[in-house]
């Protein structure tokens, strides 16, 4: 049997499902069915309502039509017989999206049976090739994504080339609702959303916020001994700003509504990036001033729908780990070696080893000279080469202002996430008119790269928590140990230890409640604690305490000094 790719049997399921649902309901009217990151999905309007009991039921239409193995038939036609078959079959979402078609560019149907779509395609040569396939929910959708058109009716659906992968994906399903950030969230009293608030705002709890400023500081840090300089900028800047900037042209949907200040549009800020252009012309700077790295926490505020917020994954208010690296062309190919070397270090710190970068190329669209693009591109090849990962290539696929690198990660059930971005622009320093004086005396337009490494720290802390269930490593857990007197005449030298240890810099409390040991061990693995320390009668007369460790068990007795290196040793080389 032929081999397709993933993409390419989950668009083919899509097709398959739209036929079992002409099949099964009467005047429906399709939308699109494209293959997503974990699956697929189709968009319909029909005067019948889906119920979750009529997926069985198109399940059901799919498995006939998979055994008659139906082959997929591509057809070119014209546009006027294009337009004339979806009238005739009264498509009329089919023949909004044939007039996004650009003139010359040829026109294809896919024939599955008595269905019949316009589609691009690639797909199997037939049914009998969809192999494991799963229905999942009914959703609403707007059509073309905006709340002032219809509300289709759109079904998910998940497909794999057997029924072993399948059963592995919904293995990591199940895993994933364990570790669902939301969940340990309130478990663990990290953070809340409150709906007085307002949705997409996040409020910190002191455990959350101690992790949070655990890797802040990390953060600081490595940004420093990096050669990177720290910015604070305002939250709110003029209306001149962003038109400059050309926000207010292209991005003010994604922007709040302006605050009068001194009768002038004042505009909380979506984005950090103006602010340091700012400074940079701030004077006239040299070619000896260069390179500069800039980076800032800075919080920003985006409009986002209320139906696309996620816990800590979509908000409405966060913060960006910004940088900015502005340098000459003769630094550039240095300076995005570093970087990704650098992102590289901070992604394995935190634990995550598997890492893959995805570069976007220059699209048929852009701004920039030509030979600015192909320097930049080359920079980051050659970056990935030298860190010896293999690197997916968009061509075309980067932002008209300039190419780019997204690194993805693996977590530790397999899912991938887009986290890191190094970021030509060559649309902002000729905007803001950004020059240095070159070494012949006369004016250069740097190079500007744009960098976020973790993403936005609530997105960051988010996928933190699923990566480790809510167990962070010592050396980001908000409480690293918790001492348990076994009765009350242990008090006094577990209080000592508590002291001693503090002392160290380690973060520790004491159990004082009347519960059994069995009970206040329970409840610290619950709280994901990594090393709980028992004293009784002999761990007193022996200056001592029994140790149990989160990840290794039972480790016997030791004293404050043995426990204090031990932690110390795991800290530092921040054993995950």
């Amino acid at each position: 049997m032929a081999q397709f790719d993933l993409v390419t049997l989950r668009h083919s399921a899509a097709h398959l499902m739209a036929a079992a649902v002409q099949e099964l309901f009467d005047d429906v009217k399709f939308d699109i069915g494209p293959a997503t990151e974990d699956g697929f999905y189709y968009d319909f309007d029909m005067s019948s309502r889906l119920t979750p009991e009529d997926l069985g039921k198109i399940e059901d239409a799919m498995r006939k039509l998979v055994n008659k193995r139906l082959p997929f038939e591509r057809l070119e036609l014209s546009r006027s017989e294009a337009s004339a078959l979806l009238k005739e079959k009264e498509q009329t979402y089919k023949l909004e999206r044939l007039a996004d078609i650009p003139e010359g560019e040829t026109i294809t149907f896919y024939r599955l049976g008595e269905f019949v779509d316009l589609c691009r395609g690639p797909h199997v040569e037939n049914s009998g090739q969809i192999g494991a396939f799963k229905l999942l929910n009914i959703a609403g959708s707007y059509y073309r994504g905006d709340e002032k058109n219809p509300m289709l009716q759109r079904i998910y659906g998940t497909a794999f080339e057997d029924k072993k992968a399948m059963h592995d994906y919904f293995q990591m399903l199940e895993e994933a609702k364990k570790r669902d950030h939301r969940k340990l969230g309130r478990e663990l009293d990290l953070f809340s959303i409150s709906d007085t608030v307002g949705p997409g705002l996040v409020l910190w709890h002191p455990k959350g916020a101690f992790v949070r400023h655990t890797f802040e500081t990390y953060w600081r840090d490595a940004h420093y001994r990096n050669g990177y300089d720290m910015l604070y900028t305002p939250n709110i800047g003029r209306s001149a700003l962003w038109e400059a900037s050309g926000h207010l042209d292209f991005y003010k949907d994604s922007m709040y509504s302006p605050m009068k200040v001194d009768e002038q549009d004042y505009y909380v800020k979506p984005m950090n990036c103006p602010f340091h252009i700012e400074i940079y012309k701030s004077r006239l700077r040299s070619y000896r001033e260069l390179p500069l790295r800039w980076a800032e926490l800075g919080t920003v505020y985006r409009y986002e729908k209320s139906g696309t917020l996620h816990g800590l994954l979509r908000v409405r208010g966060f913060t960006q780990d910004d940088a900015h690296i502005i340098c000459s062309p003769e630094q550039i190919e240095h300076e995005i070696s570093e970087v990704l070397q650098f992102s590289l270090q901070v992604w394995k710190d935190f634990g995550f080893k598997e890492i893959k970068p995805y570069l976007a190329t220059r699209p048929a669209k852009a701004v920039g000279e030509p030979e600015r693009w192909d320097l930049a591109i080359r920079s980051l090849e050659k970056a990935v080469k030298k860190a010896g990962l293999e690197c997916e290539v968009d061509e075309g696929g980067g932002a008209f202002y300039g190419p780019k690198i997204d690194l993805k990660i693996k977590d530790a059930i397999g899912r991938e996430w887009q986290t890191s971005t190094i970021q030509f622009d060559f649309n902002l320093p000729d905007r803001f008119d950004m020059t240095y004086i070159g070494e012949d005396g006369r004016k250069h337009r740097p190079f500007m790269v744009h960098r976020a490494l973790l993403g936005s720290i609530e997105r960051f802390f988010g996928i933190l928590v699923e990566h480790y269930a809510g167990a962070f490593p010592l050396w980001l857990a908000p409480e690293q140990a918790r001492i348990m007197p076994i009765t009350d005449r242990q008090h006094e030298f577990a209080a000592q230890v508590m002291s001693a240890l503090k002392e160290q810099g380690f973060r520790v409390t004491l159990d004082s409640r009347s519960e059994s040991v069995n009970s206040k061990i329970k409840d610290a693995r619950n709280e994901r604690i990594p090393y709980m320390l028992v004293i009784g009668d002999r761990e007193v007369e022996n200056v001592t305490m029994a140790v149990r460790s989160r990840r290794e068990g039972q480790l016997g007795e030791m004293n404050i000094d043995q426990i204090a290196g031990k932690m110390r040793f795991e800290i530092d080389n921040k054993q995950c």
